[in-house]
């Protein structure tokens, strides 16, 4: 099992990457300005949720073949990509009126979850990061390395859990004030769309 010294390394660490802003951050932060906090918890369950799957994968290898394939790298990373942007040009063309005063979430949750469970999916650079990340803090001398991967895996997957649902949390209020003014109301899915379409270039761009 792991030691503790090594552990808490591991979770200081991770706590440092999941509070600082990134695409998961920016995706559950945009879902629950524009439908509620509900909804972006639900998103940033879905995202742990995949983060589960790449837990799983890196266990079993499959992160290795998306690191030494090329092509299976590409397909991955521009399937991604490309779902960010069809849902950025879906919510900057929605037509769908929203009341000002508490109307009906634009999204629903369940939704919401499993758009982000395919998003973090489709991110190889997910799947790169807990290949190259996880095994650092793994000691074949303490016992099996599968166990201490899904401890890794479960904690990095529960820490990134608390900080998505403190970012919705904050931004859903947030939400909840602006689309009181119905400037904010025209504008947010146009603005939510932009979000989501540059995190779909800016994944489309990385390089292995």
């Amino acid at each position: 099992m792991i030691d503790h010294t090594t552990l808490i390394t591991y979770i200081l660490i991770v706590l440092g990457f999941v509070f600082i802003p990134g695409p998961a951050t920016l995706l559950t932060m945009a879902r629950a300005a524009s439908s509620g906090t509900k909804v972006g918890i639900a998103t940033g369950a879905g995202i742990a949720a995949g983060d589960v799957v790449h837990t799983t994968m890196a266990i079993i290898g499959l992160s290795a073949i998306i690191a030494t394939s090329a092509l299976l790298f590409s397909v991955v990373k521009y399937a991604g990509a490309g779902f960010l942007i069809y849902l950025g040009i879906r919510a900057m063309l929605d037509k769908t009126p929203i009341e000002v005063n508490g109307g009906a979430p634009a999204i629903s949750a369940a939704r919401a979850f499993r758009q982000a469970v395919l998003t973090e999916v489709l991110n190889p650079k997910t799947a790169l990061f807990f290949l190259a990340f996880l095994p650092q803090f793994v000691r074949p001398e303490h016992g099996s390395t599968t166990l201490q991967l899904a401890l890794l895996g479960a904690v990095f997957v529960l820490l990134g859990l608390v900080s998505t649902v403190v970012f919705a949390v904050g931004a859903g209020r947030l939400g909840n004030l602006l689309r009181r003014h119905p400037a904010v109301v025209k504008w947010q899915g146009k603005v939510v769309g932009i979000i989501y379409c540059a995190i779909g270039v800016r994944l489309a761009l990385q390089e292995r």
